[in-house]
């Protein structure tokens, strides 16, 4: 275990199957490779936090919690670069936006976050399916997946 500073949680232990390395960065922050998967206090969300630059960390959802029909949909190559060869080698994610009033609340779906489970490798695709965007709002979409 290692002791590492995070932005939402300050000082914590780390146990090395959450350290991730995301070889390209993730877009805006190309330059920052080593990061942590760690839960958030409220489910469903986690937080993504830099390993090099504690002031860098996002919330991040699984897709599939408030659009159960997500689905990946990016360059064979890309998931190649990252040791993915099928669907369920992988984890996925979206990057949260929180604004001042949390009801209106995105997630990007168009630039998911792919993580290899096994090597805990990961990258920022883009998805070229015109379905997903970069703000999806989360709770009118789960409130329409309850209706259904």
């Amino acid at each position: 275990m290692a002791t590492i500073l995070t932005k939402p949680f300050g000082t914590m232990e780390l146990d090395e199957r959450q350290r991730l390395r995301f070889p390209f960065g993730v877009l805006g922050f190309e330059s920052l490779h080593d990061y942590a998967l760690l839960d958030a206090e409220q489910a469903p969300f986690y937080w993504l936090q830099s390993l090099e630059v504690v002031e860098i960390a996002f919330v991040l959802i699984d897709p599939r919690v408030f659009r159960p029909d997500y689905s990946l949909s990016v360059a064979p190559e890309e998931l190649a670069e990252i040791g993915i060869l099928k669907p369920e080698d992988a984890l996925v994610f979206a990057i949260v936006t929180v604004p001042d009033d949390p009801r209106g609340t995105t997630a990007n779906l168009q630039g998911p976050l792919i993580i290899n489970k096994e090597t805990r490798t990961g990258r920022q695709s883009i998805s070229d399916d015109p379905r997903w965007q970069v703000r999806h709002p989360i709770l009118a979409e789960l409130a329409q997946v309850r209706e259904k």
